[in-house]
């Protein structure tokens, strides 16, 4: 993946800065904290947050990794791939992602998958900014290099 001192991060507080501390208190359940009551749900119950896509593309590509060289993880990436097109309704990008990725553990099998958000930095999007389901696999970031050039 992608070496994390590369790169800069905002603070995850921004935004909340000048708050009351929240409260140290445990849940009923004795593992998480009581939080106070929202006014409302955050933003990112509705769309993807900045600067992930909200457009016809979708927030995320999710690619399913394969030997085609091996039968059976052919075989199987066939008809996961038939199973996900029979079983995935059609409906707001950011619900159907929430849902799937969940149904993606337990479905996936043998096979790797690699999530990552759709933004304007491909290069960053396949690397410092994904995830891997299963075995990580060594990506060729070439393509990006160059599309990132010629835009220059």
């Amino acid at each position: 993946m992608a070496d994390p001192s590369l790169y800069t991060y905002e603070s995850p507080l921004k935004g909340y800065e000048g708050r009351e501390p929240l409260p140290m208190e445990k849940a009923e359940d004795g593992k998480s904290y009581v939080n106070p009551p929202r006014d409302r749900p955050s933003e990112a119950y509705n769309s993807f947050v900045t600067p992930i896509t909200n457009g016809i593309r979708g927030g995320f590509d999710i690619h399913i990794y394969f030997l085609q060289t091996d039968e059976e993880e052919t075989r199987f990436a066939n008809e996961l791939w038939e199973r996900i097109r029979r079983e995935c309704r059609t409906m707001p990008i950011h619900q159907q992602f929430g849902a799937f990725v969940p149904w993606l553990v337990i479905n996936r099998g043998p096979l790797s998958a690699l999530i990552h958000p759709n933004t304007d930095d491909e290069e960053k999007d396949h690397t410092q900014r994904a995830t891997w389901m299963g075995q990580p696999l060594p990506l060729n970031l070439k393509m990006f290099k160059k599309r990132a050039a010629s835009k220059v």
